[in-house]
């Protein structure tokens, strides 16, 4: 994706969020019509013109501009949001009132009121995510249907059905609401499965999609900023992103092949954000609450510390991931336990355990389950067994990236 296409996305969300503070969440299209108006303009006028200096500067104040028109124009509760009718009532108001809606700290505010507004209670958590993304990020709704593996009338269906019932809302959420600790927790369950999706994508077209991974990282930055929402859990999740984000440029070669983690080379890992990483999970202590995030940003950090795999605590990593199954149990959680002990014990050990994990079926369907069943087989030297289950990893991969990987390793069973 190009610099512009990635300049234009960020630029979306904050003039939508913007513009529906002010003409209110009923008039939410109408915020979007005007959004796309401005950027319209813009590749009109820059082609002739040039870029401007503040190209971001330019597109606020285009918006603006054809905002104050509206609200000149219509100056009923049908185009504004209600708590804001009765500064349309004089110019002397209504252009400050506009002014201070475009001012930076109006800005954040304003796009942290979409954020919470996007994970309304009675949206799924796909609804959520699929409005943070298009909202927020200016996603397309097939670049979304791509992200997770869904068509894009289903999509279109979700997000049309999520607004309708944001429109029920009146206005953007108000952080100072009764709910808000219910809210704050799922936005930072969306922006953990947004990142999650980015960093182990299940996409037919790529196994790891950074875009994904970097706006959940903006919108998170985004939050810890804001003193009200800077809790341990917030701190928490930010880190557990950082740490994992610090990996990303060696999970794809020069060539764009998966690298397994235990064959990445470490000296290539973002220590700039690893080092952020590690400030934000100490700034996460501070409180008595242990999350799901806390426990997975202390595994990425036993990782990340580590010089190599031989040099990595696992025993520890193995108590970690015990209390991760403590207080949220899951059959990925279990296999990436598993693959821990094996580290620890040896395969058989981790194979044992495999064995045991509850609901396993649920994994039926995951590609790197049985890949996770090759490589410990691989490393009993049990080559035709390990083939098979790269074989049916294979059957299972998601996309050509996958494909490649598993494929690799069919070929080495075949030559040892």
């Amino acid at each position: 994706m190009g610099i512009e296409e990635h300049f234009f996305r960020h630029e979306f969300g904050r003039i939508v969020a913007t513009l529906t503070r002010l003409f209110g969440v009923g008039n939410f299209a109408l915020a979007e019509d005007v959004a796309q108006d401005a950027f319209c303009r813009a590749m009109e006028t820059w082609k002739l013109r040039g870029l401007p200096k503040n190209p971001s500067a330019w597109l606020m104040a285009t918006a603006k501009n054809r905002a104050l028109d509206i609200l000149r124009r219509e100056r009923t509760a049908r185009v504004s949001a209600p708590e804001l009718t009765r500064l349309l009532e004089s110019e002397w108001t209504l252009v400050p009132m506009v002014e201070e809606a475009f001012s930076a700290h109006a800005v954040k505010d304003s796009q942290l009121r979409m954020m919470f507004s996007c994970c309304h209670p009675c949206l799924s958590e796909e609804a959520q995510m699929a409005l943070i993304l298009h909202i927020l990020c200016g996603f397309s709704v097939k670049e979304i249907a791509q992200a997770f593996v869904s068509s894009h009338a289903a999509i279109e269906k979700r997000i049309t059905r999520a607004k309708k019932i944001l429109a029920g809302s009146t206005k953007l959420f108000d952080l100072a609401d009764a709910d808000f600790p219910a809210r704050l927790s799922s936005v930072l369950q969306a922006l953990y499965l947004l990142f999650n999706e980015g960093y182990h994508g299940s996409s037919p077209e790529a196994a790891v999609r950074m875009e994904l991974c970097q706006e959940a990282m903006r919108l998170v930055n985004l939050i810890i900023k804001q003193p009200a929402l800077a809790t341990p859990r917030s701190f928490a999740l930010a880190a557990l992103m950082h740490l994992n984000a610090a990996r990303l440029p060696t999970r794809l070669d020069g060539s764009g092949n998966l690298v397994s983690f235990f064959e990445q080379d470490r000296s290539l890992w973002d220590h700039t954000l690893i080092a952020e990483g590690q400030a934000l999970l100490d700034l996460s202590a501070s409180g008595t609450e242990l999350t799901k995030y806390h426990i997975e940003a202390a595994i990425a950090s036993m990782h990340t510390s580590a010089a190599g795999s031989s040099d990595t605590d696992w025993k520890q990593i193995v108590s970690l991931y015990d209390m991760l199954m403590a207080i949220h149990p899951s059959p990925i959680v279990a296999l990436n336990r598993a693959i821990a002990i094996a580290q620890l014990d040896g395969p058989e050990r981790g194979l044992q355990e495999i064995r045991v994990i509850h609901d396993l079926h649920r994994l039926s369907s995951y590609p790197f389950y049985p890949a996770t069943l090759g490589e410990l087989e691989l490393r009993r030297g049990n080559y035709p067994v390990a083939k098979a289950h790269f074989s049916t990893a294979l059957s299972l991969a998601r996309n050509p990236t996958e494909r490649n990987f598993l494929q690799r390793r069919i070929d080495i069973c075949e030559e040892s």
